[in-house]
């Protein structure tokens, strides 16, 4: 499985868009399309991006794209597994439709797509997974049997592995949807990605921010990925500003990881890299769907070698014994 070819800088500074000048010319050049999915938070991502762009002189017009992962709501792994939530741009940024397209990194596969590119990685939000509660104070006060709304068999997983107790059921539908089915008492919790609900005003519905030695956080949560067509120099060029060179290494390197298990954004693996004194440091874990097996790594590497440092940690987890509890995911579709 090759992985997605992804641009970085050649030098490991950070960018930021206030210092760089607008594109000679850009806004009346060109106006830029920008592909979005039409739930809040795909909203929130592709304004963002259209303001940061419109702050350095370029037009950008946003055009609403529907995906199977939006319109299905049957679970995740049975409408197919990847790509749900990224197909639809990305045929659209094929046909011309749309120029660029943002997509949550966690939900865009590994596998490369000819004729695209991710043009831009902008920094990172949080990383973590939250749990909210009904009506208790923590993830240790859920009483046993308590019943925990995901829709991620990693998530899942974890919680099983930390809590054999608990009923693990799945959820579908946006942020809205997931707390309306809380509150009804459908679930005694949930668990989301705090990044969302950071970008929601969201914050004051969390309980409990999830430990890291808890729940390990998806390949590519909390970024965003802005894919464009590979040879685009213009709308390569006006994204340039908006890459966060260290936030694209560890990204890099947590897709790498995946790609080298032979596995998507829904199997049982959490991944974590990040900078750290000059270097990246990365933390993964592959477990059974049933939380009753889990294999772990940490490693450390140069950041300008982040595809290195995700395939080495994927192949010590695959001598750990990875595969099988991978391939017992797929089953449980």
């Amino acid at each position: 499985m090759t992985t997605m070819h992804e641009r970085m800088p050649p030098d490991g500074t950070s960018q930021q868009s206030d210092s760089q000048p607008p594109l000679p010319g850009a806004a009346s050049a060109r106006s830029l399309r920008l592909g979005t999915r039409a739930s809040a938070l795909a909203r929130w991502q592709a304004e963002w991006v259209a303001a940061e762009l419109a702050r350095l002189g370029v037009q950008v017009e946003l055009i609403h794209v529907s995906t199977q992962g939006d319109v299905s709501a049957r679970p995740l792994g049975a409408i197919g597994g990847q790509g749900l939530f990224t197909k639809e741009l990305q045929n659209a940024l094929l046909d011309g439709v749309i120029d660029l397209a943002v997509h949550s990194l966690k939900d865009l596969p590994t596998e490369r797509v000819p004729g695209l590119c991710l043009g831009a990685v902008p920094e990172r939000e949080s990383i973590r997974d939250v749990l909210i509660c009904r009506d208790r104070d923590s993830f240790e006060a859920l009483p046993a049997g308590a019943c925990i709304g995901t829709g991620s068999v990693r998530r899942g997983a974890q919680l099983l592995y930390a809590r054999p107790d608990l009923e693990i059921r799945d959820i579908r539908g946006n942020v809205d949807t997931r707390l309306r089915k809380l509150d009804e008492g459908q679930y005694d919790a949930i668990v989301l990605a705090e990044a969302g609900l950071k970008r929601l005003g969201l914050t004051d519905r969390i309980t409990q921010l999830l430990p890291l030695e808890l729940m390990l956080s998806a390949a590519g949560q909390g970024a965003l990925g802005i894919e464009v067509r590979d040879g685009d120099a213009f709308t390569i060029q006006a994204l340039a500003p908006l890459d966060h060179p260290l936030t694209h290494a560890a990204v890099r390197a947590e897709r790498a990881l995946l790609a080298a298990l032979h596995t998507g954004c829904l199997a049982p693996v959490g991944v974590w890299a990040r900078a750290a004194d000059g270097r990246l440091e990365l933390d993964a874990v592959v477990l059974s769907p049933d939380g009753r097996r889990r294999v772990a790594v940490s490693r450390t590497g140069a950041w300008e070698e982040a595809t290195a440092l995700g395939e080495r940690a994927a192949a010590e987890l695959l001598a750990q014994g990875a595969a099988p509890l991978i391939a017992a995911s797929r089953q449980t579709v």
